[in-house]
């Protein structure tokens, strides 16, 4: 990883040479760009894993598990845009199938396509947390499980990122909603906790940015309403920290949602649109601007 700061004291993470090694270690250097990191309308599934020993043969010869190792230190190190597609195509990675490997160059291409995406961090900007946080209801076609997704900016620019399957079946979106806040709440506390031991204490409370009003009025409401009774302590741990405004959950338009790139899988424009609002593209210099309704 390359980092650099220039006068202003803004400090620019990149890796731009490790994603040149990656593509000429897997010979994709010269391959065609995509726009997307995963192929459009694609639904990987368990159906799509080797059902012979044939082609369970075939797919070992493949750099599958490798490809994905290297990849996994872009994601979780500059490029918060591939994170959903890694949670993807982690999934069955004990048994990949001819798609899986066909998806993963997708991937691949992208990386080239997207090779000069970088984080710079303002100087002088806010160090406060802002959130953002999103599921997508019985995302999983497999499992039926939500996916999970939250993203926090500091200085303008995403430190913390994440997509993930729920650990269960969520039986309402109210409910898949309310496991996205806990772990978004205990993830923001890491955070400040973090911050006040390095001496840069947080002012409370954090605002979180979410495009589901249900779930926020559920959580300022103190009726412990019938439909969130059986997740009872994922409920009163939400309503706890918001009681302490320790956390404020804000509503967003789902276009204007950062989180929306960590649940599914987007068109291009929308990747772009939402890469370029957390200014991970060098070319195109923009402000982040939340709009509330």
């Amino acid at each position: 990883m390359r980092i650099t700061q220039n006068k202003n004291r803004d400090v620019t993470l990149t890796q731009k040479a490790y994603s040149e090694r990656i593509l000429e270690y897997f010979k994709m250097n010269h391959c065609a760009l995509t726009s997307t990191p995963l192929p459009p309308g694609s639904l990987l599934s368990i159906d799509d894993c080797p059902t012979t020993s044939q082609e369970t043969s075939e797919m070992a010869k493949t750099l599958y598990c490798e490809a994905l190792e290297l990849l996994m230190w872009l994601q979780v190190a500059t490029c918060p845009d591939l994170t959903y597609t890694m949670n993807i195509l982690f999934r069955f990675s004990h048994n990949p199938g001819r798609s899986y490997w066909n998806a993963l160059k997708h991937t691949l291409a992208y990386v080239k396509e997207t090779i000069d995406y970088e984080i710079t961090y303002r100087g002088g900007g806010t160090l406060n947390p802002i959130g953002y946080v999103d599921s997508d209801y019985v995302g999983c076609k497999d499992t039926r499980r939500s996916t999970k997704g939250n993203v926090f900016i500091v200085a303008g620019r995403p430190v913390s990122w994440e997509s993930k399957c729920q650990e269960t079946v969520a039986l309402s979106i109210v409910e898949s909603e309310y496991m996205t806040f806990t772990r978004v709440i205990a993830q923001a506390l890491w955070i400040m906790k973090f911050f006040t031991e390095i001496g840069l204490p947080v002012t409370n409370p954090i605002t979180i940015y979410t495009d589901n009003n249900r779930s926020i009025s559920n959580s300022t409401n103190d009726k412990n309403h019938h439909r969130t009774k059986h997740i009872d302590v994922k409920f009163h741990f939400v309503k706890e920290h918001m009681k302490k405004r320790e956390i404020m959950f804000i509503y967003i338009l789902s276009l204007d949602n950062l989180a929306d790139l960590f649940t599914k899988s987007l068109s291009h424009e929308m990747i772009r649109k939402l890469a370029t609002a957390m200014d991970l593209n060098p070319k195109v210099q923009v402000i982040l601007v939340q709009r509330e309704c």
